[in-house]
């Protein structure tokens, strides 16, 4: 998937933009973006370090995927834009 990614672009924000959820000095600005190819971007707090090892035995990463946290609001008010299928 890494090499794939070079050709995906940002089709949509899912939820509201950072500023309509307070975020008026562009200092933490979690977001959630649809690309092109089907798969979604997350801008968020690289987490990697103080999560990695508090990952259920069934999950994995690869060397070049981070573990990045978002607020709970921001996932919320993107729910309605998440597609079900």
């Amino acid at each position: 998937m890494r090499n794939e990614l070079s050709s995906a672009r940002i089709t949509r924000r899912l939820g509201d933009s950072p500023r309509q959820r307070g975020s008026l000095t562009g200092e933490s600005c979690p977001d959630l973006f649809e690309l092109t190819d089907g798969n979604f971007a997350v801008i968020g707090t690289e987490a990697t370090a103080a999560l990695d090892p508090h990952l259920p035995s069934d999950a994995a990463r690869a060397d070049y995927e981070r573990i990045v946290v978002i607020t709970r609001e921001t996932l919320i008010r993107a729910k309605r834009d998440i597609p079900d299928a």
